[in-house]
């Protein structure tokens, strides 16, 4: 009896004991702050689900879409869209990332938008040409816009990727401005070696 009335005392000590511990109280880390993401990673991603659609997707053109909700970094952007064409279907599909849901019917993700007809005059080209990433090609075109850039610090930039007209290079333009048409300076960047092409004024 003292053995079992022992046991009993040490049990009740250990039970208070625990209900005395201080509960840990568990602290969630906040949320990540949505992050702008290069071309040629947006590319790649988005040519996984255009191998999806059609194993011989081939790219017609690329774009950064600038996001308000993202914070723009040199070379980066919050959202691209790619058009990719299928010679075996005769059809062309855009394809959209973005790091954020946003205004413009833009998701979070990848996804792909409505298809359209292959227009023969369209230059494609393939995944394997796009070795230079929009990081080294931002960086070559600051460097021919030095001038440019101490008049406009503050110019918004945007990306296009596609075949440039009267050559047979596949060429980055960072335009330096809103629009292309109301862009006073742009750059040429070779997208398979990153050699500079030419500065559009």
């Amino acid at each position: 009896m003292q053995n079992l009335a022992g046991i009993s005392i040490i049990a009740l000590a250990l039970l208070s004991g625990c209900a005395d511990a201080p509960k840990k109280t568990e602290t969630k880390e906040p949320p990540k702050a949505p992050e702008a993401v290069s071309g040629q990673w947006a590319f790649h991603r988005m040519y996984v689900s255009a191998r999806a659609w059609a194993p011989d997707a081939l790219g017609v053109k690329m774009s950064s879409i600038p996001l308000a909700e993202v914070k723009a970094e040199p070379g980066k952007s919050g959202a691209w869209q790619v058009t990719f064409a299928s010679p075996s279907k005769q059809r062309t599909k855009t394809f959209t990332y973005s790091a954020v849901d946003a205004p413009g019917n833009l998701r979070e993700g990848t996804y792909g938008n409505q298809e359209e007809g292959l227009n023969p005059r369209m230059r494609l080209f393939p995944m394997a040409a796009v070795k230079i990433d929009t990081t080294a090609a931002y960086k070559t075109a600051a460097e021919k816009s030095v001038e440019y850039l101490k008049k406009y610090p503050n110019s918004p930039v945007f990306f296009l990727l596609e075949m440039k007209e009267g050559s047979n290079s596949l060429a980055w333009r960072v335009v330096f401005g809103d629009t292309v048409g109301t862009s006073a300076h742009s750059v040429f960047v070779d997208a398979t070696s990153g050699q500079y092409l030419e500065t559009r004024h």
